[in-house]
């Protein structure tokens, strides 16, 4: 089902001047966090440190009368969290998270329109390596947070703002090493905000919704290996590590998992079944979500475990046979299906193959409360014909280890964007960008809901 609130209007429209230097600073605040090139390879001899960008943030947060606490992990210098609270009125409540990660993935200069760490502004939009995955709800918060600072204002409740490293590998130098060994920075946060929600979605007729992430797939990099015995590539040879390898990930790779509707993915499939009479049967599943366009690559990628091969490393030599051969698997696996998924995956790949791997477990939460209804008011103060979804997202996010702190997690960074942009084909994507009045507009939606929260 969709929420549907009647408009509220409980606080300051642009007219507002605190608001609306918010607003005009937003812009360039996402585009100097662009320039600072934050790229996380996952390897510490070619990842950029955090470290300038979070120094940065601090500097701003600074400057409108917040006191930060700077943090290391100390196991790779540079990477750093800058964290920040700001009292409400009622201390006893359960606070908010509000959290967003600093690193962004590499980028190819020499594939993009315009360089990936300029910042650019250009025909309307805001360009460069994290204009959506996040320096754009980064900027969002940074800039409401300064306005709350500079003018005095007093949340409802206790808001932190948390600026992270290394979400782009996990979170091990950044929200899973706070978590494990600074969780009292986070002490009495009852709920979180973050990225991959909130953004709009346009359908038939002009229907509008936002979605809000209320679930996550886990993670889990898989590393799939085979020993045979070496030799001569010259001789026969029917023990090769190489052959059995390519059979198991070929035999992976073609493999369906079976389609299991969880609750976020029902309401999400029931709401849009309501806002445009189209229906969704199971015998059809994959038929009827190709009706959503763009949108069909997220939602079609919740409504089943995945496992694709993406790394294969074997040999050293064209005419030695190699005694290991080893493939990467990146598994994205649904809420309450871990086990399932083990059996299925050893059933695939057969007895021969070797599995090792990390991961991050999945991350549900009910689409319910105060704090639903809230997103959606704070939407309908700025977009009257509003209405919110619950949707799962097939990546994974900072929620993962927020989580683990009681925290209910949700994905709600506000943008409403062109009914043309395939806004997911950004993420990560050459020429990422997002629409210069999209923050602008997710500045006043944030702006509201953290104020009347």
């Amino acid at each position: 089902m969709s929420a549907h609130v009647d408009p509220q209007d409980e606080g300051p429209s642009n007219t507002d001047p605190g608001l609306r230097l918010a607003e005009e600073e937003v812009v360039d605040l996402a585009s100097e966090l662009i320039r600072f090139d934050t790229s996380n390879t996952g390897d510490p001899a070619t990842l950029r440190p955090e470290r300038p960008a979070a120094e940065y943030v601090a500097e701003k947060l600074g400057e409108a009368g917040f006191e930060t606490t700077y943090v290391e992990s100390g196991d790779t210098p540079g990477r750093g969290n800058v964290i920040a609270r700001l009292p409400g009125a009622d201390r006893q409540r359960g606070g908010l998270l509000v959290h967003g990660h600093l690193d962004v993935v590499p980028a190819d200069p020499t594939e993009w329109s315009v360089h990936p760490f300029s910042g650019t502004v250009r025909n309307g939009y805001l360009w460069g390596r994290g204009a959506v995955d996040m320096k754009d709800m980064v900027a969002m918060t940074l800039a409401t947070a300064r306005r709350l600072g500079r003018d005095g204002i007093t949340p409802p409740r206790d808001l932190v703002f948390a600026f992270l490293a290394d979400e782009e590998a996990g979170g091990l130098q950044g929200a899973q090493w706070l978590v494990d060994h600074r969780p009292e920075l986070f002490e009495g946060c009852t709920e979180a905000i973050s990225e991959v929600g909130g953004y709009s979605v346009t359908f038939e007729d002009g229907v509008r919704a936002y979605l809000i992430q209320t679930a996550e797939k886990g993670i889990r990099w898989l590393k799939l290996r085979v020993r045979a015995r070496a030799g001569h590539g010259s001789m026969v040879h029917e023990d090769n590590a190489v052959t059995q390898l390519a059979q198991a990930v070929a035999r992976l790779g073609e493999h369906r998992f079976p389609i299991v509707l969880n609750d976020s993915v029902r309401e999400f499939l029931d709401g849009v079944s309501e806002l445009t009479g189209w229906s969704f049967p199971e015998d059809d599943l994959d038929g009827a979500i190709a009706k959503l366009g763009n949108l069909s690559r997220i939602i079609g990628a919740t409504v089943r475990d995945i496992a694709n091969p993406t790394m294969l490393d074997a040999g050293y030599k064209a005419n030695v046979i190699p005694s290991v051969a080893e493939a990467s698997v990146d598994c994205r696996i649904l809420p309450g299906r871990e086990e399932e998924f083990d059996r299925e995956l050893a059933d695939v790949l057969g007895p021969h193959v070797e599995r090792e791997w990390v991961g991050l477990p999945p991350v549900e939460t009910r689409f319910e409360g105060e704090i639903v209804e809230s997103m959606t008011r704070s939407l309908l103060t700025e977009d009257p014909a509003a209405r919110t979804l619950p949707y799962m997202m097939s990546g994974g996010t900072d929620a993962k280890s927020f989580s683990r702190l009681g925290m209910n997690c949700f994905g709600f960074a506000p943008l409403r964007l062109p009914a043309d942009l395939d806004f997911s084909a950004l993420f990560h994507g050459v020429d990422e960008r997002v629409p210069v009045d999209s923050l602008r507009f997710g500045t006043r939606v944030l702006d509201h809901f953290l104020r009347t929260s």
